[in-house]
Formats: structure tokens, C-alpha cells, sequence
């Protein structure tokens, strides 16, 4: 049963080895992840599930490793303590999950074990759903940190471009998660959330289906969109 969820944004200039001079822009970025992830911890989970947007849909199992290099940094992660256990895919951490474990190896987790999901961004709304309640039926305590970015289109720089439709998804995402609402993370329009590049929209409706019938509430702690992209942190509890 899903006891806790962080939700949190997966850009790589969370780390400040990436961002460089740039780091101090997402300062309030940074605590308000690392306040999430408080949250988990004291929701003492027998196992935590981290899920992010992929390339493809594969699990990660703890140890698994990860790395910055492509970004020009010597940054290595891995996810959560130990070595592989030989069933890790053979490439490393996408970069969602690689930002998980940056943020992860900076909280107080004990012998919690943790595994990771990538999860295809094509990945239709149904199977998110289905995917999220088998996560949270894998124990009695599971708690998910749940990585991925709203829309790259809120302004003229954005990756994206501009697109006027982006801020009022954003908008939507930000008050579902800061309500738990699970039922409107289920109906966002997988369409629109591809024109727009949200990268969360898969991860936040594993999200609504791991938290069925929990009665978990919202917090909502950070929204922004620095880079013309939407950033926001949210706890559920």
C-alpha cells in the first residue's frame, strides 16, 4: 500500500556540478526536494519505488548506476546503497532517475530498499494507471519519489517554444498534485501533454494509480518555471 509520494522535477541542473554558474537559480528547486523526501523518510517505508520518464520502460533495480559525464561533469550516482544485483538493465540510469539518485544519496534513507522505473513517455494512460497499483501492492509500506517536468513551452526560450496552452496545464498539474487528486492526474490528455513535452505526465498518473483508495493528502511546495519549463515539488501523506 502506497503510504507516502514525492513528487519532484528531474532536470540535471538539479546538480549543481551541471547547472554551474547557474546553480543558485534552482536554490528553492533543491530545498523544496529535499523537504519531499523528508516526507518519505518519516513515513518509514518498508520499500521505496522511484519513477521517472524514460526512453523505454524498464526497471532498475538498487546499486544500479548512473552518470553526468554527458553533461560534461565527473558526477557518478547510483540508486540507493550497494552494488547491482545483476538483473540491471544493461545501459545505466536515464538521467530522471540519475537526478533521483543525486537527491536520494543527500537523505538519510537506512536500509530501506529502493528500486527504480523508468517509464516509457508513450505509455498509455490505462497501463500508468495499472502499473501504479501493482507498485503499491508490492508491500505493505511503499513509498514513491516520482520524478518528471510539466511543460518545456512557457516561454520563447522554452525547449518547447512558446505555446499558450502550456501555463493552464501547468496550472492543472500543480493543483492536482497539491490536492492529491488523483483522478485528474488519470484524465490528463496524453495528446496535449506530448505537444506540450510534459515529461511527468506518464510517472504522475503511475502516481494516481498507486494512491487509489489511500485517502493520502497534498501538499503542495514549489511551482516555477525558470527555464520556460515547469518545475514543481509536491508530498503526498
Amino acid at each position: 500500500m502506497l503510504v507516502a509520494a514525492a513528487v519532484c522535477p528531474c532536470p540535471p541542473l538539479l546538480v549543481p556540478e551541471v547547472a554551474a554558474g547557474a546553480a543558485p537559480e534552482l536554490d528553492a528547486a533543491r530545498a523544496a526536494c529535499a523537504t519531499a523526501l523528508g516526507v518519505l523518510a518519516t513515513a518509514l517505508p518498508d520499500r521505496l519505488v522511484v519513477v521517472g520518464p524514460a526512453g523505454e520502460t524498464l526497471p532498475y533495480p538498487q546499486g544500479t548506476a548512473g552518470s553526468f559525464r554527458g553533461f560534461g561533469v565527473d558526477v557518478d550516482v547510483r540508486l540507493g546503497p550497494g552494488e547491482p544485483d545483476g538483473t540491471a538493465a544493461e545501459t545505466g540510469l536515464p538521467t530522471s532517475l540519475a537526478v533521483a539518485a543525486w537527491l536520494l544519496a543527500r537523505t538519510e534513507w537506512a536500509d530501506t530498499p529502493v528500486e527504480g522505473l523508468g517509464v516509457a513517455q508513450h505509455l498509455p494512460a490505462g497501463r500508468c494507471v495499472d502499473t501504479g497499483r501493482e507498485i503499491a501492492a508490492r508491500s505493505p509500506r511503499v513509498a514513491m519519489l516520482v520524478m518528471g517536468d510539466g511543460s518545456a513551452c512557457r516561454t520563447l526560450k522554452a525547449p518547447g517554444y512558446l505555446d499558450e496552452r502550456a501555463a493552464g496545464f501547468d496550472a492543472e498539474v500543480a493543483r492536482a498534485l497539491g490536492s492529491a487528486d488523483g483522478a485528474a492526474l488519470k484524465a490528463l490528455d496524453t495528446g496535449l501533454a506530448h505537444d506540450l513535452k510534459a515529461a511527468g505526465r506518464a510517472p504522475w498518473q503511475l502516481l494516481a494509480g498507486a494512491a487509489e483508495g489511500t485517502g493520502l493528502s497534498g501538499s503542495l511546495l514549489y511551482e516555477d518555471a525558470p527555464y520556460g519549463v515547469g518545475y514543481m515539488v509536491a508530498t503526498w501523506s
